[in-house]
Parts: structure tokens; sequence; C-alpha cells
């Protein structure tokens, strides 16, 4: 049965998929803000979902993905800067 930390996952999942289809078709760029942004909301859903059934792996995956995601947005905020 599908309960609510699967329906989140799942908007996690939709979230990072979207970005990467959306990069692949050449309506965002990578250096787009939102595409961090998505990417970031996506792991951090799909994390939730994982705190209500664990797999480790996958969520070293998400945290990396996550922190990668804020990586890209604070150079981004960076480079703005100077």
């Amino acid at each position: 049965m599908i309960d609510f930390a699967d329906v989140i996952g799942m908007l996690g999942v939709g979230c990072v998929l979207g970005a990467y289809f959306l990069l692949q078709a050449s309506l965002v760029k990578v250096t787009d803000s939102y595409y961090s942004a998505i990417n970031a909301v996506g792991a951090l859903l799909i994390l939730y979902s994982l705190f209500f059934h664990w797999n480790t792996s996958s969520v070293v995956i998400e945290i990396f993905w996550f922190g990668i995601s804020i990586y890209g947005e604070i150079l981004r905020w960076i480079r703005k800067k100077v």
C-alpha cells in the first residue's frame, strides 16, 4: 500500500526527473538557478520518504544530490557578486 511518505518521495522523483528532462530538452541551462533548486527540492522530498522506508545507499546519494545542488547555487551567488 502506498503511504504519504511514498507519495512525497514520488513527487521528489518527479522533480529530479523533470529537471533532467528540461535540461536534455534545452528548456533550462545548468546555470539556471531553478535547475539546481528543483534538484535540491527533489532530493529533500526523496530523503523525507527514505526516513520512513530506510535504504542507506539511497540516503547517501540523495544527501550528495542535495549538497551538490546547494553547492551550485552558492557558486552561482558568488559569481554574481564578483
